[in-house]
């Protein structure tokens, strides 16, 4: 009898299990009657296309909204009527952050940022005008301020990022990081109008009213954007508008230095031993003669680490190590490599990569790194573990405040790579496509702080016998990049040959 029960049971909780795991998000309804809040990340997986008359029974048993005011009606850019409200959910998730309009009229210019509002929603309807789902129907007699100041939750996105996510970001205030202006406007363009933004991983129209307080200001060429976001239209036609909200929410960041070399790739694992084997491809982004001009290139390995790194890339022993670039040339659109000595495409069995591809190939299981930067290692560049990044700099003098001209992190999340102190340790950063040295107009100079957070590395490994080719696009003539990187693995073998890892989807130059 008891294994018949014991049987039951467990058929029971197998049923149980396979039907939660085959529900969707608009399955998990949640009952709102107890609080009688509803937080904008539920209200929304209500919307399912079509107007919807809001009141207790078609929302969970809700009947009101709360959250902070992010739209700003004193400088005259903010969508006529809108309030801009948003909001988590009660437990707090990040990730539950999502905005909601709602279309009060000229009464909406009462509230500024900050403004902690409840707001009744019986009898308002949720619809999409212009594109933006917004809560209409209602009046200020629905709504009670009942703070004021309240800090603002800030969330950096790129614009790829948020078309492919809109309903997380519209309605809510999102810094751009590292955005030019496409076209680069001409001297005394001014904010006025509509004006194209690229981030490198795609476009938002910058939208600024004729009777904005900083409508005839000039623009000035990059820097970060803080604004309210709105997406309209669908598939191939959705696109951003942006809008700042005053003048300040614009920082002027100079963009990235032209590096006359960019990471494009690199080869972490290769058949066999590893040990002198592994290696990193550049591309060049002008013709160089190294012993005019040289450089330097790092590898940091963060595995075991439990000590922050207090020099910075120049923290040696096992956790960084070094190569001097002081010989040879290379011209513009040309591949070359610093790594091993061993100057194999996959290990000690395979194909040699040309000596004259090699700028810096030293044996580091035998070698410590360049001015004593590194000791011995069998294990340059991480494959499994803590995150991992690599560095190039202009110059062989390096010290813990130069700033790289290119790097990237690869690996898992972890990793003792940064601490914000006192006193404050990490590696340096640079604009890249994936990094950005301010947040707004906070400093963020090092991988792990601010925005350079976790979700900006490469995530992951190369697969084994594999090399990692970044791709991307690059801007030779002022830098930058017009496409961001992606991490692909390109299987190798032994019989590999040097046009798989040069021809295809990798990194390319734009005369831009």
């Amino acid at each position: 009898m008891m294994k018949n029960n014991l049987k039951y049971f467990l058929l029971l909780a197998v049923v149980v299990a396979i039907y939660s795991s085959c529900k969707r998000d608009e399955d998990y309804r949640y009952k709102f009657s107890e609080s009688g809040f509803i937080s904008n990340f539920d209200l929304r997986r209500y919307y399912k296309g079509s107007d919807l008359a809001l009141n207790a029974d078609a929302i969970g048993g809700a009947t009101s909204i709360r959250g902070v005011v992010v739209s700003d009606f004193r400088s005259g850019n903010s969508v006529a009527g809108l309030i801009a409200l948003q909001n988590s959910r009660i437990n707090g998730s990040a990730d539950s952050l999502r905005g909601i309009s709602f279309n009060i009229g000229a009464a909406a210019a009462n509230f500024t940022p900050g403004d902690s509002l409840h707001i009744k929603l019986d009898g308002g309807v949720l619809k999409r005008v212009d594109g933006i789902l917004q809560i209409t129907g209602l009046t200020t007699a629905a709504i009670t301020k009942v703070a004021s100041g309240r800090i603002i939750k800030l969330q950096a996105a790129s614009t790829s990022t948020i078309l492919a996510n809109p309903d997380r970001y519209e309605s809510t205030l999102v810094a751009i990081n590292s955005a030019v202006y496409d076209p680069e406007p001409t001297s005394g363009t001014v904010y006025s109008g509509d004006k194209i933004l690229n981030d490198g991983f795609g476009q938002a129209t910058l939208r600024t009213s004729a009777n904005a307080t900083f409508a005839n200001t000039a623009v000035q060429p990059s820097g970060n954007f803080t604004g309210v976001v709105y997406v309209t239209g669908t598939g191939a036609a959705k696109k951003i508008e942006y809008r700042m909200r005053t003048i300040d929410d614009f920082f002027y960041v100079a963009m990235p230095k032209l590096s006359p070399a960019i990471i494009s790739g690199f080869h972490v694992d290769p058949n066999g031993t590893d040990g002198n084997y592994e290696y990193i491809q550049f591309l060049a982004t002008k013709d160089i003669d190294f012993a005019v001009t040289p450089f330097s290139v790092y590898t940091n390995n963060n595995a075991g680490a439990t000590a922050f790194p207090t020099l910075g890339w120049n923290t040696g022993a096992l956790r960084t190590y070094k190569f001097n670039l002081t010989s040879g040339t290379v011209k513009k659109g040309e591949f070359f490599y610093v790594g091993g000595a061993g100057q194999r495409i996959n290990g000690s069995a395979s194909t040699v990569i040309p000596a004259s591809k090699w700028i810096a190939s030293v044996n580091y299981t035998t070698v410590k790194g360049a001015n004593g930067v590194g000791d011995v290692t069998g294990n340059l560049l991480a494959n499994s573990g803590n995150v991992a990044g690599i560095a190039i700099f202009e110059g062989t003098d390096v010290t813990p405040n130069s700033i790289p001209l290119d790097v990237i992190f690869y690996g898992g999340p972890n990793g003792s790579y940064y601490t914000p102190g006192p006193p404050e340790y990490g590696f340096r950063i640079t604009i890249t496509d994936k990094f950005s040295t301010y947040a707004g107009t906070a400093a963020q100079e090092y991988y792990g702080k601010g925005t350079n957070s976790n979700d900006k590395r490469f995530a992951g490994f190369p697969a084994a016998v594999s090399f990692a080719r970044l791709g991307g696009v690059y801007k030779a003539k002022k830098g930058g990049w017009e496409s961001a990187r992606t991490m692909i693995s390109v299987t190798l073998t032994n019989t590999s040959v040097l046009s798989e890892i040069e021809t295809g989807s990798v990194t390319a130059l734009i005369d831009k």
